[in-house]
């Protein structure tokens, strides 16, 4: 292998897998006897897709994983790096790798880096900046990369119950990829928080303090953007934050808070704005001029106004992107990349040519980044930017052929797995028959808490 440097490094294929049932968040409401609205209009939620005790984290990977392997025909032998992102945790110590190095050790194919990746919703962006860190890396043999992010979210019965959701995304990393990574823009805040904790292993459900959770969310947000602003204008004194971007997408919990989160970028952009520009790039916000980032994180008044003054903002550059987060609800650390597929299968690959896009990565306890995505300017027949797109709008449509679950009969589901999360010896009584085909399934837990799993075919 030459040693020269790699050039545009990215995303040259994806994979998404979400679970083949959903619960109605209308259904829902009335179940939960809530007032209408609250989970659709409230949170911007239309289904929540969830897991019955059949699968777990392990089966979801493996079932993303097969797919990316079989749509984009990859030699096993020319990946030299795995790695996974969850915080869907079922052993302290074996990794979810070690599970997915099942279909490669077949194929006698084992000499492969990387192991899990953990912190909340981060670990999926954390597996792929070492993704591709290492292909940049003087430790590259030349060979690809996979990162998969996993994540089952469930929460206990009550208000948080529906933002839960479950998903998985795949990704093939590579050199002169069709998606390409920016270079020395990144800008992550870290800190320590207990905004969203899972301290209690004998349980799937977490500890949330709601209204931290959303001030962490967001002033996480105001110090990665304000710093990736700074960054970006280093290299481009042109830089004019959110209106230089084609899109930006954020790690979704619920619909509601990326639409405000959009408006929490107008917002920084207003205080970057010197004094005597303002008025004319936002009129009728100037009684806003003494306001302070950090007094204003539940502020009405700041978000109404820049909500109604990011509205057209938020529907051409974010709202493409939560397609998936609407129908499927959080699926964690895949969640920020099913708005990226969200995106992509939304516009042309004619539409979507030398785009930009800035993307922000929040995960509780607490890590952030924000960086951008740069979509390379080769729209030919067959290019690797429509095999992409291609290949991702077949997963979407996917969700047409769910299928609908009750609430009555979710919360049975629910019940089951609560009930049995650590019993041993174990065989699920969830349906086979109502998986998607190709989906990995969990046959059974014997008295050492061994899993074995089967595919449906």
């Amino acid at each position: 292998m030459g040693k020269g440097k790699v050039e545009n490094v990215g995303i040259h294929a994806m994979e998404i897998y979400f679970p083949s049932q959903y619960v109605d968040q209308v259904e829902l409401e009335k179940f939960d006897e809530v007032a209408a609205g609250k989970y659709t209009i409230g949170l911007g939620q239309s289904k929540m897709a969830f897991c019955t005790d059949r699968e777990d984290i392990h089966s979801i990977c493996l079932t993303v994983l097969h797919r990316l392997i079989e749509k984009n025909n990859i030699n096993l032998h020319d990946i030299g790096r795995l790695e996974v992102g969850t915080e869907t945790i079922i052993d302290k110590s074996k990794s979810v790798k070690t599970f997915l190095m099942t279909l490669f050790a077949k194929e006698g194919a084992t000499d492969i880096e990387g192991i899990d990746t953990t912190n909340a919703c981060y670990g999926g962006t954390a597996a792929l900046f070492n993704a591709i860190n290492w292909v940049e890396s003087s430790s590259w043999d030349g060979r690809k990369a996979i990162v998969v992010a996993g994540d089952i979210a469930v929460y206990g019965k009550g208000p948080a119950r529906p933002t839960g959701g479950a998903g998985a995304v795949a990704m093939l990393i590579a050199p002169d990829a069709p998606l390409v990574f920016d270079c020395g823009v990144r800008a992550s805040y870290m800190t320590h928080a207990y905004d969203f904790y899972k301290p209690d292993l004998a349980s799937e459900f977490p500890y949330v303090d709601g209204k931290l959770s959303i001030q962490c969310y967001l002033s996480a947000l105001d110090n990665c953007y304000n710093l990736f602003s700074k960054k970006m204008r280093a290299i481009d004194p042109n830089f004019k934050g959110l209106l230089s971007l084609d899109g930006m997408l954020f790690h979704s919990p619920y619909c509601k808070l990326v639409q405000k989160s959009l408006a929490r970028v107008s917002f920084n952009d207003f205080l970057n704005t010197p004094y005597e520009e303002r008025e004319s790039k936002f009129p009728g916000l100037s009684q806003f001029n003494e306001f302070k980032r950090e007094n204003t994180y539940f502020d009405r008044d700041v978000e109404k106004a820049f909500m109604t003054y990011s509205k057209d903002l938020f529907e051409a550059k974010t709202k493409p992107s939560l397609h998936l987060a609407r129908n499927v609800g959080n699926m964690y650390t895949p969640s920020l990349y099913g708005g990226l597929v969200s995106y992509l299968v939304s516009k042309s690959p004619e539409q979507l040519i030398g785009k930009k896009f800035a993307l922000f990565s929040y995960g509780s306890g607490l890590a952030s980044t924000m960086y951008s995505i740069n979509i390379c300017n080769d729209m030919s027949a067959g290019s690797k930017l429509e095999k992409l797109i291609n290949s991702v709008n077949e997963s979407v449509s996917l969700l047409e052929k769910r299928m609908s679950v009750e609430p009555q009969k979710f919360t049975n589901y629910m019940q089951v797995r609560t009930e049995n999360y650590h019993t041993a010896p174990y065989e699920p009584s969830g349906p086979v028959d109502t998986l998607f085909p190709g989906t990995y399934y969990l046959v059974k837990i014997d008295d050492q808490r061994r899993r074995t799993y089967d595919r449906k075919l």
